[in-house]
């Protein structure tokens, strides 16, 4: 199973969802669709109605980053990311 890291700004949004997680998935987009199941409006919130991650989201899969396609192996560390905007 893939370690999976998530903002807390992501957490907020998501009604129980806790910051670390295991998840069994082959694919980022399976991660995320795994993730969805466990706690709905996950996927919304990281994709795009058009299936891609959203502008403001980055994922990273063992420190490289990655798009939907990239291959999650049982070892993974996944951390999701949300950019911050300022001045």
């Amino acid at each position: 199973m893939a370690h999976v890291q998530v903002p807390r700004a992501l957490t907020a949004l998501v009604t129980g969802m806790p910051t670390h997680v295991q998840v069994e998935a082959q694919t980022v987009q399976a991660l995320i669709a795994a993730l969805d199941r466990q706690w709905p409006g996950v996927a919304t919130c990281l994709c795009s109605s058009q299936a891609h991650l959203r502008p403001h989201i980055n994922v990273f899969v063992d420190g490289e980053r990655a798009t939907l396609m990239t291959p999650i192996r049982d070892a993974s560390v996944v951390r999701v990311l949300m950019a911050v905007s300022g001045g």
